[in-house]
């Protein structure tokens, strides 16, 4: 239903996950009896979970530890990983910098080229070290550098950018038509991000195994305010669904919906995966590993963007290990260590017995869910405060 936001202009509500809570169902499960596995295609993971492709959370070394744990992490191709032989010192200067001087230092170093080379011998890192591998490319640069990728070994492809569209417009040079590429692509391509059941569908119809949802709703993520567009992420994710839903009605082909972004804690990602997801995509609790590159520090991939930044340079501090954020255990009462231990419990909770099945759980809206009965966890930042 739409709302009147003038005479002119009408909307939908949306909403985000603070705003929604899944109800319990008329049964609970045994934990242990609970499937959090998730298969995308030829390639099947314990942990329905990507590490999002920004060098903060991401270096070749974090990805073959996520790999190692069942999930799949995603290096970022055009980032300090490629620019540099020993990124080391970048990331130390990085940290250290002071917050009014971030942007502009950080612009400086990515001005350096990538270096093509270099794109092969990280995906054959990664190879080497027995996991499936995935990166990331924008469009403007699958055709020159995924064939280098390719070679190296590479087992997912993933296409990513602020918005992607089937259908890019440019006066000034032949976009990659997506649905030919991918066609000719010899490995399964991934592709985001997208926040509407219109643009999930097109981007579906050219091919791709999996979609990414969520445009600016990442914790160092500027876009919604320098650009003022984005969708809230549980209405996104919900709508992406749907979209999924009609495609798999039209061809018989089921095509992933991956939530990209805004997930903090076990919490978020239940919901993101009630609302329709088969996966997420995360990237500031990885940020804060103690194993991350960015040593405490966060920043978006467009952070560093030679114009118009899109990001900003934001402290995580160090959390707790890898293993701790992802599979536990977890030490502390806020949500934000063992996050799939936690989607384990909120399945069990409610009943479920795997991620197809959350994906049918009913949710409400529910401002009041963070807050109701909390005032002296709030009085005294604990736990939800």
């Amino acid at each position: 239903m739409e709302i009147d936001i003038g005479i002119g202009k009408s909307g939908r509500q949306a909403f985000g996950f603070d705003d929604i809570a899944i109800v319990p169902s008329r049964r609970t499960r045994d934990p242990d009896d609970v499937d959090i596995s998730w298969q995308l295609d030829a390639f099947k993971f314990e942990l329905p979970m990507m590490g999002s492709a920004m060098d903060s959370a991401i270096s070749p070394e974090t990805a073959v530890e996520i790999g190692h744990m069942g999930g799949l992490a995603v290096l970022n191709l055009e980032g300090l990983w490629t620019r540099y032989h020993d990124p080391a010192p970048y990331f130390e200067e990085i940290a250290e910098l002071p917050d009014e001087k971030a942007t502009r230092r950080m612009q400086e170093i990515y001005l350096q080229p990538v270096d093509p080379d270099l794109i092969g011998q990280r995906v054959a890192e990664l190879k080497a070290a027995g996991i499936v591998t995935a990166a990331s490319l924008t469009p403007q640069h699958v055709e020159s550098w995924a064939p280098t990728a390719l070679e190296a070994g590479l087992n997912i492809l993933v296409i990513q950018g602020t918005v992607v569209s089937a259908e890019h417009v440019s006066s000034r040079e032949e976009p990659l038509n997506l649905k030919e590429y991918i066609a000719s692509c010899e490995v399964p391509v991934i592709v985001g991000g997208v926040s509407s059941y219109s643009t999930s569908l097109h981007l579906m119809r050219t091919g791709a195994v999996g979609v990414l949802v969520g445009v600016g709703p990442g914790a160092a993520c500027t876009t919604r305010g320098v650009l003022g567009v984005g969708v809230p992420q549980a209405t996104a994710i919900a709508d992406a669904a749907g979209a999924r839903i009609r495609y798999l009605d039209e061809t018989g082909r089921y095509v992933h919906v991956i939530a990209d972004g805004g997930m903090r804690t076990g919490g978020d990602v239940s919901k993101a995966i009630a609302c329709g997801a088969d996966a997420v995509m995360i990237g500031s609790p990885l940020a804060s590993a103690t194993e991350a590159p960015g040593k405490g520090y966060h920043w978006g991939m467009a952070t560093f963007h030679p114009t118009l930044p899109r990001g900003a340079r934001v402290k995580t501090g160090e959390r707790g290990t890898l293993a701790e954020i992802l599979i536990g255990p977890a030490h502390e009462n806020d949500g934000r260590l063992n996050l799939f231990g936690g989607l384990r419990a909120s399945m069990a909770t409610t009943g479920y017995s795997d991620v197809k099945e959350f994906q049918k759980a009913e949710v409400m809206i529910a401002p009041s869910i963070q807050t109701e009965g909390k005032s002296l966890q709030r009085s005294q930042h604990v736990g939800m405060g």
